[in-house]
């Protein structure tokens, strides 16, 4: 067996240099090894591991070895696998250990076939690298780097097509940006349309601003045209907030002629709109923004937390113009300063080397799979292929005791009265986890 201690080690394979030289078994020493990372934090938890026949090079070792102790590890819970995907160091959510699932929180499933830890550390590590951190962690006024602008509009033009860089500001995530947005375009006491059933941070952001919010009607494509156009004459409301693709909670998606309406809606009464498009960028097929049908009335806000990862708080915004770009980011410097630099450097090397496609169609495909699985399980539920969440429009009873879910009420505008669940389908770790929530909710409809 070779000694790894002084070896290079390719990414992912740091852990080898614990293999102990000595008596015993080498498969055992392997895997004593490989707890002894998981226990300490060099490995954690959904980070992949090198393939076996890597390892077994890297040791010296015949292949067989390090499948015994890779089956070891699996036997004793320290890591998972699947066909195609490789080896990860397994996720011990406490939801599995005492029965509770958390399926109210709308975040996107690890991606197939990556580790975002891995990710990150490489991709931080270059950034230090080329970077002076000095420089990289101070305060950064602005709407960002022209680098980290242009990646922005790299990312939205799936959907926008070619967007000048001038118009793209940085922000701490999009709770941010939608605060932002409204302290640049609204004064207290004025009135905003939202869609009858909508994204509680933004009624939380405009409560907090003191302004109105008006509910609009809504159908299986969303916010209704015919309604908008009557609620903006009714209350001289100069902005509405809408968001397109995978409605939250209700899953509505607008098609091109909707899009076209509401865009005309607002244009008819002098509106400007905020298109809040978390999703938009998770269908295959991204559908065409409403920044792309009206670029100078519209704010596109695309957060990255729910394409890729949370923890990534970041969030492009689409001005309607370079003058916008540069209120917004004032707004947004008084509001919360800066977005963390690194993350925003991370974000943007992701995006320029591709790295943000790959976890983007890692999410797709996990995303996919959960939503296939709802679709068997629970029919009830409404929701697009690939949905991060689905909609029920029914109040679940108390045979899913243990499941945490959010209920219509959180989503409600003042004056409307809903009932019914949205079902996230990302926060579990494991899809059989996930299943066995899915069948409890299922069991409270018999």
């Amino acid at each position: 067996m070779v000694d790894a201690r002084d070896a290079v080690l390719p990414a992912g394979a740091g852990w080898l240099r614990r293999v102990a030289a000595g008596e015993g078994p080498i498969y055992r020493r392997v895997f004593e090894a490989l707890r002894a990372a998981v226990a300490d934090g060099e490995l954690s938890a959904g980070e992949q591991l090198p393939p076996q026949r890597t390892v077994a090079g890297l040791l010296g070792v015949d292949f067989t070895t390090v499948t015994r102790a890779y089956a070891l590890a699996r036997e004793q819970g320290l890591v998972e696998g699947a066909a195609g995907r490789g080896t990860f160091v397994r996720r011990r959510a406490g939801e599995e250990e005492a029965g509770f699932v958390d399926l109210s929180m709308n975040l996107p499933p690890q991606p197939q076939g990556l580790s975002l830890a891995a990710l990150l550390r490489e991709t931080t590590a270059q950034v230090l690298a080329r970077t002076d951190p000095a420089t990289l962690m101070a305060y950064h006024a602005g709407p960002g780097s022209l680098a980290q602008r242009a990646a922005g509009a790299a990312w939205l033009a799936p959907g926008l097509g070619a967007v000048d860089p001038e118009r793209i500001v940085v922000c701490a995530g999009a709770q941010a940006a939608l605060s932002a947005i409204l302290a640049v375009e609204t004064a207290p006491g004025d009135a905003v349309i939202v869609e009858a059933l909508t994204y509680p941070g933004l009624l939380a952001a405009l409560a907090a601003r003191g302004v109105r919010a008006v509910a609009c009607p809504m159908d299986a494509e969303g916010i209704m045209p015919e309604a908008l156009a009557e609620r903006l004459a009714a209350t001289g409301a100069r902005l509405m907030v809408v968001t397109p693709t995978w409605q939250n909670p209700t899953t509505a998606t607008m098609g091109p002629l909707r899009r076209a309406a509401v865009v005309e809606a607002c244009a008819a009464a002098g509106a400007r709109l905020v298109e809040d498009d978390a999703y938009g960028r998770l269908p295959e097929q991204a559908p065409e923004a409403l920044a792309a049908l009206a670029p100078e009335r519209t704010w596109h806000v695309a957060t990255l937390a729910k394409a890729l990862t949370p923890g990534l708080r970041i969030a492009y915004v689409a001005a309607p113009d370079p003058a916008c770009a540069e209120r917004l980011a004032a707004a947004g410097h008084a509001l919360c300063q800066m977005p963390p630099p690194l993350m925003a450097a991370v974000a943007a090397a992701w995006i320029r080397e591709g790295t943000a496609e790959a976890i983007l169609a890692g999410v797709r495909a996990e995303a996919a799979a959960r939503r296939a699985l709802a679709a068997e399980i629970l029919p009830l539920a409404v929701g697009p292929v690939g949905c991060l969440h689905v909609w029920l429009d029914r109040a679940v009873g108390g045979s899913a005791e243990g499941l945490s879910l959010a209920s219509a009420e959180l989503f409600a505008a003042p004056g409307v009265q809903a009932g019914g669940a949205r079902l996230s389908l990302g926060a579990p770790g494991k899809q059989a986890v996930l299943a066995s929530a899915l069948r409890r909710v299922a069991a409270s409809f018999t």
